[in-house]
């Protein structure tokens, strides 16, 4: 550690690569996924998913509206989950199709397109929506009309989702650099650059932002605190160890988003690692637990809720890490991160199910199919709404009761 901080966890969230080596690193995350899972057929996984179980649903699942969203997430299933602020969803395809929804009933609000392929999940907040590209442009559009409020360039492709506090926008590209800019221009304010492993999985981790610091997960398995003035680091902690021979076995990445509690605990989770809980303002170790997951967490009030890399989903208990229960019905099924709605957990699978499950007990209570390409992007919730895309660009919302 360099250095030490103090903040509240309170305030609001807040020479370049060449495109060649960014592409290399992006050809050998995926081919790590294809070394790891083996050789697949149409987009499916090579082994064994688990089949789907008959169950007693106590949880009914009602669709709202439905619109289709340009042409989807393309072959490479880019990450382009939608977002929501007050009654608006947003959504966008892989071609540069951006699309805004009133969220109740799903009247189009405005259609624009970018004439770009997209590839970044987005982030509405404040007015404002942002998003990333294939070759390494941010875009910020005005959420009421779609307006383009202006554009910049940064080091590569951007998969994570920009992420912004009261003056900045922080973006992470997938050759590991950190780029801030002022969220009213676009201007450059500051670089963080990280090194990079031979092999990383195909994707980024998403920075957490509030107002004094932003805190970035790294490929090569470090978790550092950037100062938001500067962009110099703070601290750094090593949160998993490349282990083996093979640079497939080495794979470390830290691929979700860190989650920051009020209180002021970090929850990490890592590829081919553990997940871990830390003192955020110094980077002290709180707890460990030995779970690999490339997705973003959930905490709710003490419970912190974890996708498996296998698709096993696991409650633990915020303030030990101990395991309150584990679901391993959807095993292998390739599930997305979760989503949490009125006390359940929503994931989506391979196939294009929906499931949702009692976050208190563990299991499933609810399930619908949205539609046979498949879901590979986090549902967005609010309260009992959940709105989901498939990788086909269908975009559905649904209502869940009691």
């Amino acid at each position: 550690m360099t250095n030490r901080l103090s903040y509240s966890t309170s305030l609001k969230p807040a020479s370049k690569p060449t495109f060649a080596k960014a592409w290399l690193r992006v050809t050998l995350g995926a081919a790590a996924l294809a070394l790891l899972a083996g050789c697949a057929s149409k987009g499916e996984p090579a082994y064994t998913p688990k089949e789907l179980k008959s169950f007693e649903a106590t949880t009914s699942i009602d669709s709202v509206w439905r619109e289709g969203v340009g042409d989807g997430l393309g072959r490479a299933r880019y990450p382009i989950e939608p977002a929501r602020e007050g009654n608006n969803v947003f959504a966008a395809d892989a071609q540069g199709v951006v699309m805004a929804f009133n969220a109740q009933n799903g009247n189009r609000q405005w259609r624009i397109d970018l004439d770009t392929p997209l590839s970044s999940a987005l982030n509405a907040i404040a007015g404002k929506l942002y998003l990333g590209t294939r070759n390494g442009e941010v875009i910020a559009i005005d959420q009421r009309d779609g307006s383009i409020d202006w554009r910049a360039r940064v080091s590569s492709e951007v998969l994570a989702a920009p992420q912004a506090n009261q003056q900045l926008l922080i973006v992470q590209s997938i050759d590991g650099q950190v780029t801030a800019l002022d969220r009213a221009s676009g201007a450059e304010r500051w670089v963080y650059t990280s090194s990079q492993p031979a092999l990383t999985l195909r994707g980024s981790g998403t920075p957490m932002v509030i107002d004094p610091v932003t805190f970035v997960g790294l490929a090569n398995g470090r978790l550092a605190t950037l100062d938001n003035r500067s962009g110099q680091p703070l601290w750094e902690q090593q949160i998993a160890t490349p282990r083996g021979r093979s640079e497939v076995e080495r794979l470390v990445d830290l691929a979700g988003q860190p989650v920051l509690s009020p209180d002021g605990r970090l929850f990490v989770t890592s590829y081919n690692g553990r997940v871990v809980a830390l003192e955020a303002t110094q980077g002290g170790v709180l707890w460990e637990t030995s779970l690999s997951s490339r997705h973003t967490p959930v905490l709710v009030g003490n419970t912190l809720f974890v996708v498996t890399d296998d698709s096993q989903v696991v409650a633990l208990d915020a303030a030990s890490g101990q395991e309150l229960w584990r679901n391993d019905d959807l095993e292998d099924r390739w599930l997305t991160a979760p989503a949490f709605a009125d006390g359940r957990l929503a994931v989506g699978d391979f196939e294009g199910y929906l499931h949702l499950i009692d976050a208190r007990e563990g299991q499933i209570v609810g399930r619908t199919r949205i539609h046979k390409s498949g879901i590979s992007l986090r549902p967005v919730s609010e309260g009992r709404t959940l709105h989901v895309q498939a990788n086909n660009g269908r975009l559905q919302t649904l209502e869940i009761s009691p």
